[in-house]
């Protein structure tokens, strides 16, 4: 019986493997046919990193420069580049100062932005420039930006008449007016906050008079009057940025601008995408049986309930509190220092509490209950005794072979195709220090999270409820401070998704291991990778 379970067992994680490197092929076969008939190059304008997209063949043809919001970077703007290349148009994308691949920190109190702003509308001039000097433009300019950046285009398509249309997506902007920018277009997802949307509205307003509605057009395109709020329809912050909704509209109303008619070719990178991590996610079930086991019984807290419930919330609790005052700008990663604080921080309580629900049990932190010594050896060695007591003694080097393993699949495996079509992923060198700097305190969480959600008795459902509680400890220090952690707000969706990602194969590992720290370590190195990637760069 049991020769014939595991041979099911094994055939199902091969058929497993199969499909899984089935959907990884045709997702990428298909994300790279998206690109052909185009001429996608590289360059840099000072120290900014560009992208150009343009038809491969074909003449002169107007260009539209597309930037990203805060904490973004090119890739993210790519769907919005592929359509409007693909209908004949010369875009271009890049990194702004402290983002992405662009090694320049800004420099400036983001609370403060004045300077900062000019800043980043002067290199977006840079960029402009550079984009409509190239051999396949005519010399005509449309500009589109996202958050952050639409404020941004706003300001320089204000400065510059010679702009004949501009997109703002997710805007907010108190640089708009009445006359300027010429043609606008906003474009907003239907699930984002509110006041996102009556930011649209009342610029819009501020054409009209009065009782604009999205979905409909006002002005006339032929002296610059024209305006335009869109709602994608079920999207949120991010999402509004490959929504098919938000590609028809912005390549409408460029096409409407400069009178062109494109054959309406549209990005839809989303369903490739999400087969793409799918596999991914898939594929590590069954590599995760290739890693050595680390420990011959389950390691873990194995709290129960009454113990989990205060190792899970006391922490949620008073992390917040105690960093609600605290200094928290120690590192040049705009909320990346606030992040680290709060990972390192919410660990310590755990490690505490923990601690102390399992002394009061005399039970230490690090191995399970010993079992009463048999008394043939009352009288053995040290050594005998402490074999005979049952306690797991762990290999440290496989648990270190599997967490090289499980980390590497984490950031490469995952990272390469994310770096090419969702945001930068891979470092530059001035951010590998900071990288190091949050894996201080992103360790700490995870060896206690995972510790304390998993052992041989682990109640069900212990991991989720670790993981949601200090999602729940973000929300309460947000609200305690609103104004410096509003950006949070915007990437918790991010989070949850990288946390049940990446929680499935921390939890394959274990099973596979017996030992939570391969997948706690792993956890932690991509996380510190992703904080120390993506948030911008600034000196204050």
């Amino acid at each position: 019986m049991f020769p014939l379970i595991r041979h099911w067992r094994a055939l199902t994680r091969a058929l497993v493997a199969v499909l899984a490197i089935a959907a990884i092929a045709l997702a990428l076969t298909e994300l790279r046919r998206q690109e052909q008939g185009l001429r996608i190059t590289d360059h840099t304008v000072g120290e900014t990193p560009v992208r150009v997209f343009r038809p491969a063949q074909g003449g002169k043809a107007p260009v539209v420069v597309i930037a990203h919001g805060f904490a973004g970077s090119q890739q993210l703007m790519q769907p919005f580049a592929l359509t409007l290349a693909k209908n004949g148009y010369v875009a271009v994308t890049f990194d702004f100062t402290g983002h992405g691949r662009n090694p320049v920190p800004m420099r400036g109190d983001v609370d403060e932005p004045t300077r900062i702003t000019g800043v980043l509308v002067a290199e977006t001039g840079r960029v402009a420039d550079f984009a409509r000097a190239l051999p396949e433009s005519d010399g005509r300019i449309a500009i589109l930006g996202h958050s952050m950046a639409s404020d941004i285009v706003i300001r320089y398509a204000q400065a510059h008449p010679e702009v004949e249309a501009t997109v703002a997506v997710s805007v907010f902007s108190p640089a708009a007016t009445g006359e300027r920018p010429g043609n606008l277009l906003i474009i907003i997802g239907s699930l984002e906050p509110s006041m996102l949307i009556n930011e649209g509205l009342r610029i819009i307003n501020l054409s009209v008079g009065g009782g604009a509605e999205p979905g409909r057009s006002y002005g006339d395109f032929k002296d610059g009057s024209a305006r335009r709020l869109a709602l994608s329809s079920g999207v949120e912050h991010i999402g509004v940025l490959y929504s098919q909704d938000s590609m028809r509209e912005a390549l409408q109303w460029v096409n409407e601008a400069f009178g062109r008619h494109g054959d309406g070719w549209i990005d839809r990178r989303p369903i490739w995408m999400a087969l793409l991590f799918a596999g991914l996610i898939a594929l590590a079930w069954p590599l995760s049986w290739l890693l050595p086991r680390a420990a011959p019984e389950p390691m873990g807290a194995s709290l129960t309930w009454k113990q989990l419930l205060p190792a899970a919330l006391l922490p949620a609790a008073l992390t917040p509190l105690i960093l609600w005052k605290a200094p928290t700008e120690f590192l040049i990663i705009l909320l990346g220092d606030y992040l680290t604080l709060h990972f390192l921080v919410y660990g310590l309580l755990t490690a505490a509490i923990v601690l102390y629900l399992q002394r009061r049990t005399r039970t230490g932190l690090f191995q399970p209950r010993p079992r009463p010594l048999p008394a043939a050896h009352g009288r053995g060695t040290r050594l005998d005794r402490f074999l005979a007591s049952g306690t797991v003694v762990p290999s440290a080097g496989k648990i270190a072979i599997a967490a090289l393993a499980v980390s590497a699949y984490n950031i490469f495996a995952f990272g390469w195709p994310l770096n090419e079509y969702a945001f930068s992923f891979m470092p530059i060198e001035p951010r590998l220090h900071l990288i190091a700097a949050v894996a201080v305190g992103s360790v700490i969480y995870f060896v206690t999270a995972e510790w304390m959600s998993h052992g041989k008795h682990a109640r069900r459902g212990a991991y989720a409820l670790v993981k949601l509680c200090f999602l729940l400890s973000l929300a309460i220090a947000v609200a305690l401070n609103l104004k410096k952690l509003f950006f949070l707000i915007i990437i918790v969706p991010a989070i949850l998704l990288l946390f049940l990602a990446f929680g499935l194969i921390s939890n394959w590992s274990y099973r596979a291991t017996n030992h939570p720290l391969p997948g706690a370590l792993a956890n932690a190195a991509v996380f510190a990778w992703a904080i120390g990637i993506t948030f911008p760069m600034v000196i204050r």
